[in-house]
């Protein structure tokens, strides 16, 4: 690719917000929660991803459903954008109701093209502070692709039995988890909730399961089951997920922490590893 995003690297960007309880407890009654969190418990992993929101009037909106390009990130013109993983440190626990203020940098910018062609690598970093000091520090990899051939991607096969690991949670993400998760993320991403534009516009056979959703739910199992504060967790996609097949969610145990996957109709779809 001949487009040049060498300014955009050190952009940085500063935002503050308040962990108000709705958010939090609406997204733990959307899994099956029936108590709510108080002002002062701490703020469950990755539930820091329900807040920042980055709402745009209709002009600043790109097709596509994302803020339309060109202000904090690169105006790279390939057309897909997904969130393809990263890496987190927790250093003290965030909590519920307390101001945090995000600091957000660009930290790189990598153009490459191989067999499945153009990409193009952007990592940001977030760096999430409450009234204790820093909690968070966080690097995400958001990956730009050329647009997808039609019939390029199928359906999880339904027939491929149930997993078996140390642990294991079954969701069933169908239309309303999907809904949900993209309004208490303010996710304009419209392959989560149109099911025309998903089809027929980004070539999928279905509505897509968010990435941040799976990786929630793996660092939610992994604090089920440990008993060891976790200090890290790093998750990376492998291929998408969708709407109406049965999401596993899995996890194993390790000396150091826990290998954490997500699998649906026997191929894995995303995988993480927790540190404690």
């Amino acid at each position: 690719m001949s487009e040049d995003f060498s300014a955009w690297v050190g952009r940085e960007e500063t935002a503050s917000d308040v962990l108000e309880p709705a958010r939090t407890n609406a997204l733990r009654t959307a899994l099956g929660e029936t108590v709510p969190l108080a002002p002062g418990a701490p703020l469950p992993l990755l539930h820091h991803w329900l807040y920042f929101w980055d709402v745009r009037p209709p002009a600043g909106v790109g097709v596509d459903g994302h803020p339309a390009r060109g202000g904090f990130l690169p105006p790279v013109s390939l057309p897909r954008r997904m969130w393809a993983g990263g890496r987190l440190q927790f250093l003290q626990p965030l909590l519920v109701g307390e101001t945090v203020t995000r600091v957000s940098t660009i930290m790189k910018v990598e153009a490459k093209s191989g067999r499945s062609g153009n990409l193009v690598f952007v990592t940001v970093r977030h760096a999430l502070s409450g009234a204790g000091g820093s909690a968070v520090i966080e690097e995400q990899d958001i990956v730009y692709r050329d647009a997808a051939a039609p019939g390029s991607m199928s359906l999880p096969r339904g027939d491929a039995g149930t997993p078996s690991p140390c642990w294991r949670r079954d969701i069933m993400p169908d239309t309303l988890l999907l809904f949900r998760y993209s309004a208490l993320t303010m996710n304009g991403h419209r392959i989560h909730y149109d099911r025309p534009y998903a089809m027929d516009e980004e070539a999928y056979p279905a509505l897509v399961v968010h990435g941040p959703l799976q990786a929630t739910l793996m660092a939610d199992l992994a604090a089920r089951h440990l008993d060891r504060p976790i200090t890290g967790f790093e998750f990376r996609g492998a291929q998408p997920a969708f709407d109406g097949t049965l999401l596993h969610i899995c996890g194993e145990p390790t000396d150091t922490g826990a290998n954490l996957w997500t699998e649906q109709g026997g191929g894995r779809n995303m995988a993480a590893t927790i540190s404690c």
